[in-house]
């Protein structure tokens, strides 16, 4: 069994029942990551993996700080035995850095899980910034859109969506050229 299926188990496990919504999301999500295998060669089969577990950190059973990013990563590394890079790519996923940052959690993110290759978390990041919560494809400012509608202007959550804007739209620009050219590296 290759990493994105067992991370598939393990994500229907995590979110299908208890947070159904979600669970299609990361359905969407990890489509999308299929669709990029073109470009990313040996790496298509870990970005696939991340992109399923990249929300487990909002299952019920994880809940630990309330920062699905920093929950999801720290049970991958801790109990599920991940591979270091799916650790990291679930704990940096859509800039995750800023909402860490609005939580007083950076320090605790940043010491806990350096970053993945960069070229990674783009791909991640365009993955879920392209998805919506019901796991059809969005235009990326449809979905920021939708973030915000879904958690309100005063929400950290859209104060740090807010802030991630530019590296999000930076990270979906990034993978739509890579996609016109063929390549990731």
């Amino acid at each position: 069994m290759g990493q994105a299926e067992w991370a598939r188990d393990l994500a229907e496990r995590l979110l299908a029942e208890s947070l159904p919504r979600r669970w299609a999301h990361t359905q969407g999500v990890a489509a999308r990551a299929t669709s990029l295998a073109s470009i990313l060669g040996d790496e298509a089969d870990t970005l696939t993996a991340a992109a399923y577990l990249h929300d487990i950190g909002y299952s019920p059973e994880l809940l630990d700080t309330g920062f699905h990013p920093l929950d999801g990563a720290r049970y991958l590394r801790d109990v599920a035995g991940a591979d270091e890079r799916l650790c990291r790519l679930v704990a940096h996923h859509s800039c995750a850095v800023n909402e860490a940052a609005e939580r007083g959690l950076l320090d605790v993110l940043t010491s806990e899980f350096a970053q993945e290759r960069p070229e990674l978390v783009e791909a991640l990041t365009y993955c879920d910034m392209t998805t919506g919560p019901d796991g059809r494809h969005l235009d990326v400012g449809d979905r920021l859109a939708e973030i915000h509608s879904r958690y309100g202007p005063e929400h950290l959550v859209s104060r740090s969506i807010t802030t991630s804007t530019p590296c999000i739209m930076a990270a979906v620009a990034s993978i739509k050229e890579r996609l016109a050219q063929g390549n990731i590296a």
